[in-house]
C-alpha cells in the first residue's frame, strides 16, 4: 500500500504541474497529463525491473500467466478468473489453464489418501 500511496503523491504533483493541461482519468499510472501510459514506457519500464531482479527471459504477457495461475491456486472460482481475464467464456479459460486445476485435483486426491491413511492407522 506504501508504493501507491507514494504514486499518489507523484501524481498529485504531476498534476499540480500540468495545470489545466491535466486530464482526469482515474488512473494509478499515467502520463505527465493524466494520460495513459505508453506501450513503450511500460515496456521499457517492466524490462528494467526484470534485469535488475534477475529474471530469465521474460515476457509481460507472463504477468497474465502468473496472475491467473495464482488466482486458481488460491481457490478463486474460474468465473471469476475468466471475468478478470476478460476471457470470452469460462470454458477457454479452463482449456488456457486447465493444467492448474488437474494439478489441484491430484493435490486434492493425495490429501484424501492421507487422510484416510491416517483414519485406518489411528
Amino acid at each position: 500500500m506504501l508504493l501507491f500511496r507514494l504514486q499518489k503523491l507523484a501524481q498529485n504533483s504531476m498534476r499540480m504541474e500540468a495545470g489545466d493541461a491535466w486530464q482526469e482519468n482515474g488512473l494509478v499510472f499515467s502520463n505527465q497529463t493524466g494520460g495513459y501510459l505508453s506501450y513503450r514506457t511500460v515496456y521499457d519500464c517492466f524490462k528494467r525491473i526484470v534485469k535488475k531482479i534477475g529474471s530469465p527471459a521474460t515476457r509481460f504477457h507472463d504477468l497474465r500467466h502468473t496472475y491467473a495461475v495464482a488466482c486458481i491456486r488460491s481457490g478463486d472460482d474460474i468465473k471469476t478468473v475468466q471475468e478478470n481475464l476478460r476471457h470470452a467464456t469460462a470454458a477457454f479459460t479452463l482449456d488456457v489453464y486447465g493444467h492448474v486445476t488437474k494439478q489441484m485435483k491430484r493435490d486434492s486426491a493425495q490429501r484424501m489418501e492421507q487422510f484416510i491413511q491416517a483414519v485406518f492407522a489411528g
